[in-house]
């Protein structure tokens, strides 16, 4: 495969077809959200993208509406292959679900009064916790190189999870306030380092 020339990836999708399969198998694989094989497939398998540019792709995907990893797919989709690479990775990230979901909903339905049920549907909350932690813990690396260093970022994770997880501030107040901040404190060091040479 070729080196893409909009990445600073190794790698990058031979087809719009090569999205479609690649989404359909991560959303395939994602019971209880998708972050944790995504960031493993794309960057680690595949290597489409390095684990910085990761981290920015999916910090755009926490800004704008709709779930993450969807607008994640939509957003790779088109920087490899325009509104073709973006309808194939949408596709393959919602179509095959979509059918399996359908499909559960009915079963739900009829069975969701099961005691194995209910207990089978509170395990997969924990499984979900550790995929999102074990996420989080590989995607630290990538911080290395943030204009805000070690210390500006861990201030904002623990700001993050004191006003959602212990003042349960609404998420989307959250990510406009401390992401703001965030924003506007990375632009001031890198202007400032820009200035500075």
């Amino acid at each position: 495969m070729a080196a893409s020339p909009r990445t600073g990836a190794a790698f990058a999708p031979r087809s719009p077809l090569d999205l479609f399969l690649t989404f359909t198998a991560l959303a395939l694989q994602g019971f209880g959200g998708v972050l944790a094989i995504a960031q493993r497939e794309l960057v680690e398998r595949k290597r489409w993208l390095s684990r910085e540019e990761f981290i920015e792709v999916y910090a755009l995907s926490q800004l704008l509406p709709g779930p993450n990893i969807v607008t994640m797919a939509l957003l790779l989709g088109d920087r490899f292959f325009g509104w073709r690479g973006a309808a194939a990775a949408l596709a393959g990230m919602l179509g095959a679900p979509l059918a399996i979901v359908l499909v559960l909903a009915a079963g739900y339905v009829r069975f969701a009064e099961l005691p194995a049920v209910a207990d089978a549907l509170r395990g997969m909350g924990a499984v979900a916790a550790g995929l999102i932690a074990g996420t989080a813990i590989k995607l630290i690396g990538g911080l290395r190189g943030n204009p805000l260093g070690v210390a500006g970022c861990a201030a904002l994770v623990l700001a993050t999870l004191v006003a959602v997880a212990i003042l349960r501030v609404p998420l989307p107040w959250a990510v406009g306030g401390l992401g703001g901040l965030g924003w506007w404190l990375a632009w001031r060091r890198l202007r400032r380092a820009g200035e500075g040479q």
